[in-house]
């Protein structure tokens, strides 16, 4: 692994860096390392409709389920 010294940092990205790690429950120098991956790497965080949809991709439905737009849904009845 190796470092990086950032100079010449404004006092409140400094505040502000120290406020996010805060937050997240880390120190400032991790903080620095996500912001920094996220930077490069990109958000690999999918939305999670596509998250929810991979994850049972091949598990048998092969067609698209039909859209219940404007269809009346019948509530259930719990009395005997």
């Amino acid at each position: 692994m190796s470092q990086v010294v950032v100079r010449n940092l404004e006092d409140g990205v400094k505040a502000g860096l120290k406020k996010r790690a805060s937050l997240h429950g880390w120190s400032m120098e991790e903080e620095a390392r996500q912001i920094l991956r996220k930077a490069v790497l990109g958000d690999s965080s999918a939305p999670l409709g596509s998250r929810i949809a991979a994850h049972f991709a091949g598990c048998g439905l092969v067609e698209d389920l039909p859209e219940s737009h404007g269809q009346v849904v019948a509530g259930m009845d719990f009395n005997p």
